[in-house]
């Protein structure tokens, strides 16, 4: 592929709430002129929006589509969807500060708001005759909500741009009122055609709106997924995540900021590690394609503007080294069945289980009689879960636990003896860990702890690897 001179870069939903922010660092700064420009910008929903409009990620909270899945009386999501209205208004009334613009962004939300009030009561009429099932709709209305939070924010975002004397121009992929039928490349390159990067400075909605359904295999992830597909279609020279930090060795609020140092060179193999630990520079997906047309990623901090970031890509490390320290609350999974030593088959029907609830995996571990998955879920989902399970083998012990998991990753981790001097820094510090684990690749070694536990050992480890002379080695 022939490489432009535009970068693609996408803005997640926390800096998007600050994005009146980001025109003194990341859109304008000190850029005139041409310098403005060979720059297209994908972006997310407001912080907070997309949990509203579908559930809230982290607690499961009903938001206006599990409100309507539910369906218990029409005033659940009636109200939930005028309470998005609301979030969006003063979403936007943060960040613009002419009237003008506060007005004609408040009537987009009206408008867009209203169109999808209009279209699921109809929807719900049209179902209660026996001929029309509501569950087969349930995709479409997953993707018609989601679509209005990144609809929104690049709506805002252009009118904000334009009021500072930028020639930004809207690009909403999320096919509204659009009749036509796209897959994801044709509705980008159909969006894409008469753009000038060059010229102009492309606002992209981080939704779009295709016949595979984005939601259908990448569900909260698929704005990345128009992120990488737009740089690998119109051959960009970089792709650029814009965070609200650096990609570091640890978290600083939890091992001091002094302490923590910049990746600034990694690879795709740790970038999924990090997804796997709910930390994601990107998407899995995402990163394949851009993997397979050539472009590279760089992770940078949106308010951070000067410095270069990390670059991800598929080199090998130079030399073995720990390159980073995390951690996450997960739920361990507990199937015991004196029964199962012998037996196959077991494990098949647990993760079927697990698949059909739609529950992470981020990791396992089994014996002769008992099968153990470390699970990122609401509690809620898991009951579920253990109800299956509970219907499938009722002889089974099933529990439940809660506990968190560090992970320490890097590139190469040869000959570090990670598991050893990590068993021994958690117990130094008066801690135990419950289980641990490293795969034959040598590139994460995962610690199961008590909740309690997490943030103190995140720092024995960060402190013990990280002082090392092996150390990191930091960019150039």
């Amino acid at each position: 592929m022939t490489h432009q001179n535009h970068t693609v870069e996408k803005i997640g939903g926390t800096s998007m709430s600050r994005v009146d922010e980001l025109l003194d660092t990341l859109f304008i700064g000190d850029r005139k002129d041409g310098d403005l420009y060979n720059r297209i910008f994908v972006v997310s929903a407001f912080g907070g929006i997309t949990n509203l409009l579908l559930e809230h990620k982290k607690s499961g909270d009903a938001g206006v589509y599990a409100q309507f899945a539910k369906a218990d009386s029409d005033h659940g999501w009636h109200d939930s969807l005028t309470r998005v209205s609301n979030a969006m208004i003063e979403a936007h009334e943060k960040v613009l500060t002419h009237p003008g613009d506060i007005a004609q962004a408040t009537e987009f939300v009206r408008e867009r708001i209203e169109g999808a009030r209009n279209c699921l009561i109809d929807l719900q009429r049209l179902c209660s005759y026996g001929h029309f099932r509501l569950s087969e709709h349930m995709l479409q209305i997953r993707e018609l909500l989601s679509g209005l939070g990144e609809a929104h924010s690049a709506f805002v975002t252009t009118l904000l741009l334009q009021r500072s004397g930028v020639n930004a121009r809207l690009v909403d992929l999320s096919g509204w009122r659009d009749e036509t039928v796209h897959d994801l490349d044709s509705r980008i390159r159909t969006a894409m055609k008469d753009v000038d990067p060059a010229s102009e400075m492309p606002i992209v909605t981080g939704y779009a709106q295709c016949a595979e359904g984005l939601m259908r295999e990448f569900d909260r992830g698929y704005s990345e997924v128009t992120f990488s597909r737009m740089a690998a279609l119109t051959g960009a020279r970089e792709a650029i995540i814009h965070k609200e930090f650096h990609l570091s060795s640890a978290d600083p609020k939890l091992v001091g900021e002094g302490k923590v140092r910049k990746l600034g060179h990694t690879n795709y193999d740790v970038a999924d590690q990090l997804s796997n630990m709910g930390m994601e520079a990107i998407h899995p997906k995402a990163a394949k394609t851009l993997r397979q047309a050539d472009v590279p990623l760089r992770v940078t901090n949106a308010f951070d503007p000067g410095d270069p970031g990390t670059l991800i890509d598929d080199k090998p490390a130079e030399k073995a080294a720990v390159e980073i320290v995390t951690g996450l609350d997960i739920i361990a999974l507990e199937v015991f069945e004196q029964d199962m030593v012998g037996v196959k088959g077991y494990d098949a029907a647990i993760l079927e289980v697990l698949t059909r609830h739609k529950v992470r995996i981020i990791s396992k571990a089994s014996n002769a009689n008992t099968i153990t998955h470390y699970v990122d879920a609401p509690i809620n989902v898991l009951e579920r879960v253990e109800r299956d399970l509970n219907k499938l083998y009722p002889s089974a012990q099933i529990s439940a636990r809660m506990l968190a998991m560090a992970s320490v990753i890097g590139r190469d981790l040869k000959g570090l003896s990670v598991l050893t001097r990590g068993l021994q820094a958690i117990a130094a510090a008066g801690m135990e860990s419950l289980g641990a684990t490293q795969g034959p690749r040598n590139v994460d070694v995962q610690f199961v702890l008590e909740r309690d536990d997490l943030a103190p050992v995140i720092k024995a480890l960060h402190d013990e690897f990280m002082s090392d002379e092996v150390g990191l080695k930091q960019a150039a």
